[in-house]
């Protein structure tokens, strides 16, 4: 039937579901193993919430129900398209990914310590930055002891790596 001869309140929403981490087109979807825990939790919940649902209104659990498998299919085919990286196999002597790499700023000696993961993990307020982000780019294939630029708009930070650990 055309939508010309439906009701105005009988039209759907579309769902807006926000996307997930952004990815490039191509790049293989890197996550350690707390990575991929994450986001089978992750998924667990949202099943639980789709079980769960409960509105008695039915147009309301429609458009509800349509949010929550927007936002299981983003999450299976990130699920799906995850490669977990096993860290004991990293070499311990160089950045890599799912490295915890400790630097050193300059020469003001400001110490910093990022682990270098997935998208759906980064998490810079706890020091977790993806492998697809500027900086964790300048640190791979660096040892200990080597210096490395990160070029800003109006500057540029150099950083000397003090430690590389790997930990799950």
């Amino acid at each position: 039937m055309s939508r010309g001869f439906v009701k105005e309140d009988d039209q759907e929403e579309i769902p807006f579901v926000l996307p997930r981490a952004y990815l490039p087109e191509g790049v293989t979807n890197y996550v350690t193993k707390v990575g991929i825990n994450a986001l089978l939790n992750e998924k667990q919940v949202v099943l639980n919430e789709r079980a769960q649902l409960d509105t008695y209104n039915e147009k309301d659990r429609r458009i509800a129900l349509n949010h929550i498998n927007a936002r299981l299919q983003l999450l299976t085919q990130r699920i799906a398209t995850a490669k977990v990286v096993d860290l004991s196999g990293q070499p311990q002597n160089e950045v890599r990914f799912g490295a915890t790499v400790t630097l050193k700023l300059g020469a003001i000696n400001k110490v910093q310590i990022f682990q270098i993961v997935g998208v759906d993990e980064a998490d810079i307020a706890a020091g977790k930055i993806a492998f697809i982000s500027p900086m964790a780019k300048i640190l791979i294939n660096k040892k200990i002891g080597d210096k490395t630029v990160l070029k800003l708009a109006r500057e540029e930070r150099v950083f000397e790596i003090m430690n590389i650990t790997y930990r799950e």
